[in-house]
């Protein structure tokens, strides 16, 4: 598995020449080629990201594949469903204990497994004492120190918050650490709102030369309402599988249970979403502007028929509205 990571200040560079230029080829759009798929699974916070990201890492080892899940989210618990809710020590956490223990880090400090998936938290600074962006790209350094290189594994799925797409948040699809992006939405708005961001930023990274693209939606919590299928159709993405908000999905997820597997009347479901996630190719998705995302909702509920009146220099100076003496000094043509 190779993973290249390019250095922070030439990307920066990168950026700035490069971001006001068009580009003037098509990025050819093919299916990973890579031994090991790398995928990062991005949504809004809440949507249900771990829960779909556990029970597919589940379903995928029960099916014979190696599978390696990194929680990237500083809420670090994405794995507190393969684990009975129990919290997983995280990496920064641990490599800062054991920095001042004057210890190393090991596998076994950070690494944890269960039905043949092995799972960790990168962690995150405490709040109000760092930047979590930066925490992520922290924490992959010390996986990296760890051999992330040479580990061997048929998919690692990282799990990354949505709701922003800057800094390390963004760092599978700026730096082509990825082969392909799923994202994971429900039919409201907000969660669409986050999907679109995140097909934004692919498509930014596109034209920058990237390779990442979006291998499709997984819709959780699907009410049979349609918005979510509408935005992946306006987007040009494809539906990997759609989760029902279903009662018996919800206790057993806030009981801590896996029904990703085929004891479980939901296997045959969560069987389908790990083949179509091995094999979606990643698409160069169509991001939708505020008003043709706006468009997929009903106006009333959005308020999307709302017409926008511009406010006048009278209305900002309110009870000191009234005729001001020029300051302009005027010269007579002599």
């Amino acid at each position: 598995m190779t993973l290249d990571i390019p250095n922070l200040k030439d990307f920066d560079a990168r950026l700035r020449d490069e971001a006001h230029e068009e580009p003037t080829l098509e990025v050819p759009q093919s299916a990973p080629t890579k031994k090991t798929q790398i995928i990062a699974i991005y949504g809004k916070g809440g949507i249900g990201k771990s829960f779909t990201l556990a029970n597919l890492s589940h379903m995928m080892a029960e099916n014979g594949k190696r599978v390696l899940l990194i929680g990237c989210d500083p809420k670090s618990d994405t794995t507190s469903l393969l684990f009975g809710g129990k919290a997983c020590p995280t990496i920064i956490e641990t490599s800062t204990r054991k920095k001042l223990a004057g210890e190393e880090v090991k596998i076994g400090d950070v690494c944890f497994k269960r039905g043949g998936v092995y799972a960790m938290e990168l962690g995150g600074p405490e709040v109000g004492r760092g930047c979590g962006g930066r925490g992520i790209i922290h924490g992959f350094e010390l996986l990296e120190k760890l051999g992330f290189h040479d580990w061997d594994f048929d998919y690692v799925l990282l799990d990354f918050l949505g709701d922003v797409v800057c800094g390390g948040f963004g760092l599978p699809i700026a730096r082509d650490m990825a082969q392909k992006v799923i994202v994971v939405a429900s039919n409201d708005l907000q969660s669409l709102y986050v999907a679109n961001n995140v097909c934004s930023a692919v498509e930014y990274f596109r034209k920058l030369g990237g390779n990442v693209g979006v291998a499709g939606m997984v819709i959780n919590k699907d009410d049979g309402t349609g918005e979510a299928a509408a935005f992946a159709a306006a987007v040009n993405i494809p539906i990997l599988a759609s989760i029902p908000a279903d009662d018996d999905l919800r206790r057993k997820s806030a009981n801590y249970q896996i029904v990703g597997t085929h004891a479980t009347q939901w296997g045959g479901l969560f069987t389908e979403l790990a083949e179509n996630v091995a094999e979606a190719p990643p698409l160069r998705p169509k991001p939708l502007t505020q008003d043709g995302l706006l468009g997929l909702f009903d106006a009333e509920t959005t308020g999307a028929d709302f017409v926008l009146t511009p406010a006048t220099d009278a209305d900002m100076r309110g009870k000191y509205a009234g005729a001001v003496k020029s300051l302009e000094v005027v010269y007579d043509n002599v």
